[in-house]
């Protein structure tokens, strides 16, 4: 695999590398350190190119400070002039990065504001995975990943989770979100309602129905998992009915996750602009790190009269 790290000299980037440290195996994986001189030079206005010259070389030693040591294969510095997030976008395209990672500074209402921030940008623009660090963990705690099941993103997530080396301590978890309408028990309002025969029928019908599609997704999380690394398997899944987004985020909160894993699947911009996205909800409001891992839209298939 070959991971693109985006820094800046920002504790934020520096994060970004030590936790893209923790999920690379030096053995087999390939690192590039990518830095924008323009930044740097923003940083040092006025100074000489060889004093910028020297701080992009402390930046680059820096950075590779906080990987593991024995890669066999050297990390990499990739350098443009172009905006950042125009620079990390198209390296990682020459490169033929399979991730890319960004630091992120902060979440909620002010980020929400900033629609030039680089790691939004990336996000918004990239064909591949993008792994948004908000925070590293401490090197001496276990990683607490949580991945998000869905049916559309299950093989991709899977597939990429699979070529990432996971420490040897990680706890990782698996959740699967039933939506629903009228989940849990019947509102007051309509207990009362239901006493009239056709409408408790049609209140049981719905019942069925809802515990029906919720066994079947207990059972699509359940082979999702069998799926994923042995890091994912040692806890039981987590099925849980309501809003994606704000179940998947009251989880991780309660259980002090590190990580948020979650397949973005294409939808047209009228449905996101409506009814927004699982994924843009966890980019938005997670505390935690998020790596959002893209699935391309099936091909149209033409149909002839």
């Amino acid at each position: 695999m070959k991971v693109l790290i985006g820094v800046d000299g920002s504790a934020a980037s520096l994060d970004a590398v030590r936790m893209a440290g923790r999920l690379v195996d030096p053995a087999r994986d390939e690192v590039a350190i990518y830095f924008s001189p323009m930044e740097l030079e923003k940083r040092l206005l006025g100074r000489s190119h060889r004093i910028v010259d020297g701080a992009a070389a402390a930046l680059f030693e820096e950075a590779c400070g906080l990987l593991p040591a024995g890669f066999t294969k050297p990390p990499a510095m990739i350098a443009s002039s172009k905006a950042a997030a125009v620079g990390l976008l198209e390296s990682a395209a020459g490169w033929h990065a399979d991730l890319l990672v960004v630091g992120a500074r902060g979440h909620g209402s002010i980020e929400r504001l900033l629609l030039g921030s680089v790691s939004r940008a990336v996000v918004h623009g990239a064909s591949l995975p993008v792994l948004i660090v908000r925070a590293a963990p401490p090197a001496d705690r276990e990683l607490r990943p949580l991945v998000c099941h869905h049916a559309a993103s299950a093989a991709t997530v899977a597939a990429l989770l699979d070529r990432l080396r996971w420490p040897t301590d990680t706890r990782g978890a698996v959740i699967g979100v039933a939506e629903s309408m009228l989940a849990g028990p019947l509102p007051a309002w309509l207990e009362r309602t239901v006493r009239d025969p056709d409408t408790a029928a049609i209140a049981n019908a719905w019942q069925e129905e809802h515990d029906k599609d919720v066994a079947g997704i207990g059972r699509q999380l359940a082979a999702f998992q069998a799926t994923l690394p042995a890091a994912f398997r040692d806890q039981p899944p987590i099925l849980v009915t309501g809003n994606p987004g704000e179940q998947i985020l009251a989880r991780a909160k309660q259980d002090g996750i590190d990580l948020i894993v979650v397949g973005r699947t294409p939808s047209d911009t009228l449905t996101r602009w409506l009814l927004g996205s699982t994924s843009e909800a966890v980019i938005t409001n997670a505390a935690a790190s998020v790596l959002i891992i893209p699935v391309d839209r099936p091909p149209r298939t033409e149909t002839t009269a």
